[in-house]
């Protein structure tokens, strides 16, 4: 978010050539939360390839969960659930559980 006319040109000239696009977040890098990460905006493009059918669906329900959530809070929400888990599957394990 430079402001610079150019630099959304490059910018959108590149995005169609990646595979995976990690979206900051201004408001949250405003409240000195780090890292500013846009999770429900951000994404890998056929993530299906990447994961098991079991982790995608749990992947799909954090981001539907989040999208409900005001942006500061639902990365607050993120941060805590990892900060009790030891590795991903632990980590969404208990995201699935509700804990």
């Amino acid at each position: 978010e430079t402001g610079s006319r150019m630099d959304e040109v490059i910018f959108e000239e590149f995005k169609g050539t990646g595979n995976s696009e990690v979206i900051l977040s201004r408001y949250v890098s405003d409240r000195r939360i780090y890292p500013a990460i846009d999770v429900v905006k951000s994404g890998t493009r056929k993530e299906e390839l990447l994961m098991t059918p079991d982790t995608l669906q749990k992947v799909w329900a954090i981001r539907n969960a989040m999208q409900n959530m005001e942006e500061v809070e639902g990365l607050k929400f993120l941060f805590s659930k990892m900060l009790k888990t030891k590795n991903n599957d632990e980590f969404l394990s208990i995201m699935n559980d509700g804990r």
